[in-house]
């Protein structure tokens, strides 16, 4: 993979500060060094924490084989778009850590590596922040920490037989880690649908408990899908116009696969194929997996909406008047013609030879260290656009922040700049204001 030729970093550790800082950034992923770029053009000083290191989640989180679902031309960090060789090729977790290193080296952020924020909470004009290296405050805080926190098993689930271990999509690495035997994996997300293909291409029995995540294909009528959706600004319809409205942002996204060169994922095909699907799981009893009898319906709508993005893009392809090829012959429009059994049977895991089961249901939120008045009843942040109504506490990088894009690479960076904005205006009126270089706090500088 080949970026835009970053310029020389001298040092990703900054020294000691002894008073406040005008911003802290928690977090040095894709968001918080997009808010930093965003920050040192606006000549702001700050200081951006991070508990790992940047690029770090891409490279430890994910499986060997991972790939992203969206093209490597989708990678638009500020001022440091994707400009490798293949632009619709689909980046490898390692290659897109590299990304992430590689813009941060391209404009020296002021970066502390290897802190953990314990507790942040406001106090006088500003907050205060515990951390594994002192105490810091700040006039205004950005927690850009994203949204994904802790691995969840499903709901109900109750303690698995011995001698089966259980993993979770971040902590999975490759079929020949897992111990010999079948693999039950839980959840048909992207996670969930790509982890269950590549253990039953591997040669492993693999019962997946299907849930309610849609699919969608991988090209239709000459184009990615994603070229098709951001054509017809499927990325920048706002939350709020939504027909779900917030509430999307708990929406799984559909599967589909950037692996090999990118392609679907059929659950239909690879149940004729050998793969065993259930419907989603109700719970673990007595070394049982109960399953719901909903297997024909939540695949039914997965085709359902794949048909109905299909349809959504010949209408738009009609309306613009577009030159664009009918649908490959070589492809099934339709699905495959799989039907599974009524009903739904526990299924014994010990007699059906499963050693291993695989959590791929999602992840919780986990703010406890924020002692602050920000949270709705289902402890999700409350804000408009990341701004917080606790004056000057901002949140950036999570699921649907303003855009379907906030949280993704291509995204993230204009959320991060609009923050940079209120950021700047808040701290021009301040009383005094807090330039670089003000007060007994060293200017931290990019």
């Amino acid at each position: 993979m080949q970026t835009q030729a970053p310029r020389p970093h001298s040092s990703s550790h900054t020294g000691p500060h002894t008073g406040p800082l005008p911003v802290i950034v928690i977090g040095a992923g894709q968001a918080g060094l997009s808010m930093s770029w965003h920050l040192c053009r606006a000549g702001l000083a700050h200081l951006v924490l991070e508990r790992q290191r940047p690029g770090w989640s891409w490279r430890e989180e994910r499986w060997d084989s991972f790939h992203l679902v969206t093209p490597n031309w989708q990678c638009r960090l500020p001022g440091f778009a994707y400009a490798g060789d293949d632009p619709d090729g689909f980046m490898s977790g390692t290659e897109v850590a590299a990304y992430v290193e590689a813009f941060a080296r391209s404009f020296a952020p002021p970066l502390r590596t290897g802190v953990v924020v314990s507790r942040l909470r406001p106090r006088g004009r500003g907050f205060e922040l515990e951390t594994s290296d002192g105490t810091l405050t700040a006039a205004q805080v950005v927690v850009a920490t994203g949204g994904y926190h802790d691995a969840v098993r499903a709901r109900g689930a109750g303690a698995l037989p011995g001698g089966i271990d259980e993993l979770f999509a971040s902590t999975y690495r490759n079929p020949q880690s897992l111990q010999p035997g079948a693999v039950l994996v839980v959840g048909s997300g992207q996670s969930g649908a790509q982890i269950a293909e590549e253990l039953h291409a591997a040669g492993r029995i693999v019962h997946l408990a299907v849930g309610r995540a849609e699919r969608v294909p991988r090209r239709y009528r000459g184009r990615d899908v994603v070229a098709w959706q951001e054509l017809m600004g499927a990325y920048e319809l706002p939350v709020d116009r939504h027909p779900l409205g917030p509430a999307v942002r708990a929406r799984a996204n559909p599967y589909v696969s950037g692996g090999g060169g990118g392609h679907d994922i059929d659950l239909r095909r690879l149940a004729r194929d050998g793969l065993r699907l259930h419907g989603s799981l109700v719970g673990l009893r007595d070394g049982r997996a109960v399953f719901a009898s909903d297997l024909a319906a939540n695949l039914d709508r997965a085709d359902a909406a794949c048909a109905q993005l299909k349809a959504g893009i010949d209408s738009f392809i009609d309306g613009a008047r577009l030159d664009a090829p009918a649908e490959d012959p070589g492809l099934d429009a339709r699905p495959t013609p799989w039907t599974p059994e009524p009903g739904s049977e526990p299924l014994d895991l010990v007699a059906a030879g499963i050693r291993t089961v695989i959590w791929c249901t999602g992840f919780r939120p986990n703010w406890d260290w924020i002692e602050a008045d920000v949270f709705d009843a289902d402890g999700r942040p409350s804000h408009r656009r990341g701004v917080t109504r606790v004056g000057g506490l901002y949140f950036l990088g999570l699921p649907w922040l303003h855009r379907w894009g906030s949280g993704r690479l291509s995204g993230v960076g204009r959320d991060a700049g609009y923050l940079a904005g209120q950021i700047t205006a808040r701290n021009a009126i301040a009383d005094p204001p807090l330039a670089p270089g003000a007060g007994p706090t060293q200017a931290v500088g990019c």
